[in-house]
Formats: structure tokens, sequence, C-alpha cells
């Protein structure tokens, strides 16, 4: 398996689904309501993951596909598998925020070894191979800084959609991380937050069961740009999207400025 010509692939369609996305953004986007927790789908989240399916799927038949929308297509154990998620950050576009991204994984076993998030408002595409580094749109390498600050890090926060409002864990833990950090951002995409760690743009990204169509993709870019990525208790953590919600609660930072952000969380 050629994972640079995956990751082309990759890039190709998830920029042609940006342009997409970025040409509907401003018209007609015919919202509704997903699930029970207050999330939304949009025409656009659907014509984006067609989009990407048939680009997918063209240059790799035999793979499958675990999309947003459409769920799994193909075999749930098979070696390779895609995840698609096709608009990271539709409640923004609803309301008109421009803070959303496309995302494409490739996992072999469970496991990512292609990443790609796209940015069609700021026409950036961050990708990486499994030990071969990530890289930006120019083709400069991504190398995150250690770059503290006298008055707390920049963190990003996400949680996914089946934690409860009422969670006192997750209140709990947000008080204490809100309490140290100089801010807290949470955008509703949590992938552009997996690219801002990677550039250097925040010093650090905690997750709460995250979801698991995004998580390998952003994860497996921050990890080749130099980002660490622990547990909440600070053992082991695998961006694999078959691991249990409650296995996919991480911090990820600098190896130099994790030490202090564990000792918020644990």
């Amino acid at each position: 398996m050629d994972l640079q010509h995956a990751r082309a692939v990759a890039v190709e369609a998830a920029e042609a689904a940006g342009r997409l996305i970025r040409t509907g953004a401003g018209g007609a986007l015919g919202v509704r309501a997903k699930g029970g927790s207050g999330d939304v789908v949009t025409d656009l989240d659907l014509a984006s993951e067609k989009l990407l399916l048939e680009r997918v799927l063209a240059a790799f038949p035999s793979h499958s596909v675990i999309a947003e929308e459409s769920g799994l297509l193909g075999a749930r154990d098979g070696e390779w598998t895609w995840l698609v998620d096709p608009l990271d950050g539709t409640n923004n576009v609803a309301i008109g925020l421009p803070a959303y991204v496309v995302g494409l994984a490739l996992c072999r076993e469970g496991r990512p070894v292609v990443g790609v998030v796209h940015d069609p408002v700021a026409g950036q595409t961050w990708s990486a191979v499994r030990g071969g580094g990530a890289l930006a749109s120019s083709g400069a390498r991504l190398a995150a800084p250690y770059q503290p600050s006298p008055h707390g890090p920049l963190l990003a926060w996400t949680q996914g959609y089946t934690v409860s409002r009422g969670d006192a864990a997750v209140r709990e833990l947000k008080a204490r991380l809100e309490g140290h950090a100089r801010r807290m951002l949470q955008l509703w995409a949590p992938l552009l937050q997996w690219a801002m760690l990677a550039r250097g743009d925040i010093d650090g990204f905690v997750g709460y069961r995250a979801e698991a169509v995004d998580l390998p993709a952003g994860a497996l870019l921050a990890r080749e740009a130099g980002i660490e990525i622990r547990a909440l208790d600070g053992g082991p953590f695998e961006e694999g999207f078959d691991a249990a919600p409650e296995d996919r609660s991480f911090v990820a930072a600098h190896p130099r400025a994790l030490p202090a952000l564990l000792d918020l969380v644990r």
C-alpha cells in the first residue's frame, strides 16, 4: 500500500469537498436536527460526504469506509478503513461562523496511518503519514513549538455528543482547566483544534469521550508534528477509531508542556 499516494488522494478529495462547502456556505443550507443532543446536519454535509466517498472508493474500491453521515460501508474488520468527516463544524456553518474543516483518515487495522485536515476558509491543508512527519500546504514540515506563557496555557476542549450537560466529571475538569488556562477554546470543530495544536497556535488540547470519526486524523497530524498525547490518567493513548468512548479521553501538548497539563487533569 502506497501511503504517499493515499495521502495525495485524500488531499485532493478534501480540497474538492472544501470548494463545494465554501461555495455553498452562503446559500440555503437545509439545516435539520440530528439525533437528540442538539446537533444538526445540513445539505452541505451530505453533498461533501458524497463527493468524498466517490473519490476515495474510486481510488481504493476494496477499502472500507466509516463516514459521519452514512456510517459503515464495507467490512467492519477489514485491514484498511477510511474515516470521513465531510464537514467538521456543521454547527458553526449553520450560524454563519467561518470555522470548519474537512477531515479524512486512512486506518490500518484500526490505527491511523494517513491523516488530512483541510480548511476551506483559509485555503490550507495539513496532512501526515505515520512515521513521515506532518506537512502544510506549502510542503513545509510542521513542528509544534514549546512557548510557555506566564499567564498560563492557551487550551482547547472537545467532548463527545453523548456526554450529558450534567456530567459532574466534565464540569469539574473544565472548571479546573479554565481556572489555570489563559483561555480555553471550544470551537465545535475538533479537527480544526488539532490543526491549531500541530501548528503551535494553541498550547494544549483536552478531550473527553471524543468522537471516533474525527479523532484519528487529528491525533495523527499532531503526533507527527511532535505533540505527545496521553490518556487523562497519564497512561498511553491510542487514537484508533474502534476504542470505547471511555478510552477516547486525552490530553495533548508539546512534550515539555504535557506534565503540567496532566497535573491539572489527574
